[in-house]
């Protein structure tokens, strides 16, 4: 293919940044570019690649979508059916919104996010920790992805600056740091032992890295996990808390999914465990993230999130004020509905029943479908599934033969990625590969989401077991036993 512009100021060869080019976000790769153009020739397509709930028919809950509608557009409240069309809940909450946004919702905000807002994240973070949050250390955002770049970009100043990530990882952390010019160090999470976190093996890659002249800003912990769906254990969370203390790095605390735990072990936030640990704690700075995409609002498209600063010097919050302040306000919407996922319905209200009646049927639903899934794969040959206890995703192990990794190789795939586009030619399943994740080697897996609706997934379960078997007859098994 000719080049279109070969003189062009923007050409990949050698005039784009870089670090740019380097950056690498598998979630909407090469997998969803292939769906893509599957769904554009009218082909059914199954987008498990993303956690993006309402895409896979997951209903909006009720009460934030009146609120909203009311909030936006005011003269509904004045119309004679509005008592008949909003409970008085609904009512009450939207005028108090209204006189908080002067200006109402199309007019920006403070860079940090209105203040009623933060005000009702701080009380929903001081109800869950039983220890006070102060709105001033809160800054809200278009989902958490920004407050996460945003912090990146200040712990990064140059290219000997790195990151600690987990292996897998949700790639965005990779893809930041990157683009930003920083360098990734992965610490490995063990399989074997439902994906906990080794301090030993941590330690270990920060000496490494130091000894090649790097300097560790952070770590990066997702909790739960993703890909993994893992749940951290309190005892776990205190063992990385004092040794972040040990090493001066700051924690960087992804706790997007708090709401998703479907087995025994509960969340905490690592928040909650310092502040408990008191002196021991007392040189821990802490970033927490959160947003209103995942839990079961699932409300992506609004893009609301909120970063919460934990013994973050003041010259550093000011910093962070000026990064929010070059995007002048995040969506008023996405702070609306922040607002709400931490100030719902309370029992006697009279949205409560509705609300409550909801949010129980996506969660159960949730939590019957995360069982579903590691079962499914568990009885597949070649295939082992950790127990999905949290987030939206399940991450199976898939033993490949050389006859598979040898056809990958021979079109420049990874093995894992020449299975996911199988998967999605042969039955429409978009997954993403394990390799885009990062994995250890000679692994190989893949991400699904637990979001087709629950009267589908045991059908979408059932096709990806029957591409599994025609893949193993195609290209031969394993030499290995399964795990």
């Amino acid at each position: 293919m000719s080049d279109p512009n070969p003189e062009a100021v923007l050409h990949p060869n050698g005039r784009i940044n870089a670090n740019v080019l380097k950056a690498q976000y598998a979630v909407r790769g090469k997998i969803y570019e292939e769906a893509m153009k599957r769904k554009a020739a009218g082909k059914r397509v199954i987008f498990t690649n993303v956690g993006n709930p309402h895409s896979l028919r997951q209903k909006p809950i009720t009460f934030p979508r009146q609120v909203l509608a009311c909030v936006n557009y005011p003269e509904l409240l004045d119309a004679p059916e509005a008592k008949t069309l909003f409970p008085a809940d609904v009512i009450a909450r939207s005028k108090t919104y209204l006189e908080a946004f002067p200006g109402g919702t199309g007019a920006y905000q403070d860079s940090r996010g209105n203040m009623a807002i933060r005000k009702e994240v701080a009380a929903f973070i001081t109800n869950r920790d039983e220890h006070p949050a102060d709105p001033n250390n809160i800054f809200l955002s278009d989902g958490a992805s920004p407050a996460i770049q945003n912090v990146l970009k200040m712990l990064i100043r140059d290219n000997d600056d790195a990151i600690l990530l987990p292996i897998p990882q949700y790639p965005l952390y990779s893809a930041a740091v990157v683009a930003l010019g920083g360098k990734v160090v992965g610490y490995e999470l063990c399989e074997a032992e439902d994906w906990g976190l080794d301090i030993e093996n941590l330690s270990k890659r920060v000496a490494s890295a130091r000894q090649h002249g790097l300097t560790v800003r952070a770590l990066c912990v997702i909790n739960p996990g993703n890909p993994t769906g893992t749940v951290l254990s309190r005892a776990n969370m205190e063992s990385l808390i004092r040794w972040c203390v040990k090493e001066h790095v700051v924690l960087l605390a992804d706790e997007v999914y708090q709401y998703n735990i479907y087995g025994s072990k509960p969340f905490i936030s690592f928040k909650k465990v310092a502040v408990e640990m008191a002196s021991e704690a007392a040189a821990l700075e802490i970033f927490s993230f959160h947003t209103v995409s995942k839990g079961v609002f699932g409300e992506c498209g609004r893009r609301g999130g909120y970063v919460e600063l934990f013994n973050i010097h003041p010259g550093a919050q000011a910093q962070l004020y000026k990064l929010f302040s070059v995007n002048l306000s995040a969506n008023v919407d996405g702070q609306l509905m922040m607002g709400m996922m931490c100030n719902p319905p309370k029992q006697g209200d009279p949205s409560y029943d509705l609300y409550k009646s909801e949010v129980d049927a996506i969660f159960g639903s949730l939590k019957r479908r995360a069982l579903m899934a590691s079962d499914a794969f568990n009885k597949l040959p070649f295939v082992s599934c950790r127990l999905v206890e949290g987030a939206l995703y399940a991450f199976p192990q898939i033993q490949l033969s050389r006859q598979a990794v040898e056809a990958a190789e021979a079109e420049g795939y990874a093995p894992d990625l020449l299975y996911c586009l199988e998967l999605l030619r042969d039955t429409g399943i978009c997954a993403v590969p394990g390799s885009g994740f990062g994995q250890k080697d000679g692994t190989f897996h893949l991400r699904t989401t637990i979001l087709p609706p629950e009267e589908e997934f045991a059908d979408v379960l059932t096709s990806f077991g029957e591409f599994h078997h025609g893949f193993l007859k195609r290209y031969g098994k394993p030499l290995v036993a399964k795990m």
